[in-house]
């Protein structure tokens, strides 16, 4: 399990496979000097509820994974999230679909960079 921290102090648990997804989505945007908000429902052991950061080029984020080596990437899955993203709403986590294009890469190969 793997933690995403914003600002060093707003910390949130996701799973090291939606991390990496989330990462590539989320460092694509801010290449690209777009603003947006990213939102999580808060665990019930933390009181629950839903969290919101607004992320931005100056942002100080951090994905610490727990694993060591690099999930496959599901490019469906990286335009489900860039869509949210994109959308007014902003980012949230949307379950994995199934990757249609095949186009998974190993845990040995780097990632492409999402056009998102």
């Amino acid at each position: 399990m793997g933690k995403f921290i914003y600002e060093g102090s707003v910390k949130t648990e996701i799973e090291d496979r939606a991390l990496t997804h989330l990462q590539l989505v989320i460092t694509a945007k801010l290449r690209r000097a777009e603003p947006f908000p990213f939102s999580w429902r808060e665990d019930s052991s933390v009181g629950g509820g839903r969290t919101t950061v607004w992320v931005q080029p100056g942002s100080s984020l951090v994905f610490k994974y727990f694993g060591s080596r690099q999930p496959s990437i599901n490019r469906a899955w990286i335009e489900a999230l860039a869509f949210t993203a994109n959308a007014p709403s902003g980012l949230y986590l949307v379950p994995e679909p199934q990757d249609t294009q095949g186009s998974a890469q190993g845990a040995d190969e780097a990632p492409a960079t999402p056009a998102v």
